[in-house]
């Protein structure tokens, strides 16, 4: 058994949450702490009331999500939010929230991770947001055929990909999560071969027009991989079991 605070103050040094810019709701950090005690670290993408209830049935009194409690911004504690406070309470878990930190950490990031289960090497970060830069991007000759097969493998599922871009890749970039509305910004950086989770309709033309290949894994799906690193590591640091709690959107 662990401290919390011990937990959280390790964790907010290793992602470098007070210097991080991210948007005000993310609230990156402890959103909810607990009674002191850490026996048990859940994983998950999203807090909802499905994922508290899975966390409480499996004992985790420690659970790390990507997107916390106020992504709608200040609002009135009633219906699923007081919902979920009262899980938390009642079953004494504390909630870990980490958005944009988590995104670009050089080995446990989204980013980082996704990159790796796909082989690729040598990536270099790019697309600044929020003063710093939020993407990678790859250097590599493949044929797009295999960039596709090896993105299939890694989210193991459907990709949807629009091929307007050349057949042999030169510059792959990825984001992951909701980055498809940055496509003229990615395209400004030579990125010929674009992977992120989701896109509005519009860049699917933008793509064409670009001639840009642009390949769709889900939000969902790309941004499993942090959050199953975090835990992972924190396991090991010290010596608590995890698991992670799969709520997939189908988006």
């Amino acid at each position: 058994m662990s401290s919390l605070s011990e937990v959280v103050r390790y964790t907010d040094r290793l992602l470098r949450i007070r210097d991080v810019k991210d948007w005000d709701n993310a609230l990156n950090g402890l959103q909810i702490e607990n009674s002191g005690r850490v026996t048990r670290i859940g994983a998950a993408v999203d807090v909802s009331t499905r994922v508290l209830t899975q966390a409480q049935k499996h004992d985790v009194d420690l659970l790390i999500v990507h997107h916390g409690l106020f992504w709608t911004g200040l609002r009135p504690i009633q219906g699923a939010l007081r919902r979920q406070l009262r899980i938390a309470f009642e079953k004494d878990v504390a909630l870990y929230s980490v958005h944009l930190p988590l995104d670009i950490h050089p080995r446990l990031g989204n980013n980082a991770q996704l990159v790796a289960a796909l082989g690729l090497k040598r990536a270099e970060p790019f697309l600044e947001e929020k003063s710093q830069r939020v993407g990678l991007k790859i250097r590599a000759s493949l044929p797009r055929t295999q960039v596709l097969r090896k993105l299939q493998k890694a989210l193991n599922g459907p990709v949807k990909i629009f091929n307007f871009g050349p057949k042999q890749t030169r510059a792959i970039g990825v984001v992951t999560g909701a980055a498809g509305s940055e496509i003229y910004r990615v395209a400004n950086d030579g990125i010929d071969t674009f992977i992120t989770g989701e896109a509005p309709h519009w860049a699917a033309v933008a793509a064409e027009e670009i001639g840009m290949n642009l390949l769709l894994g889900g939000h969902y799906a790309t941004e499993v991989f942090g959050v199953k690193a975090l835990a992972a590591h924190l396991s090991e640091r010290f010596g608590i079991p995890w698991e992670f709690i799969d709520c997939p959107t189908g988006l």
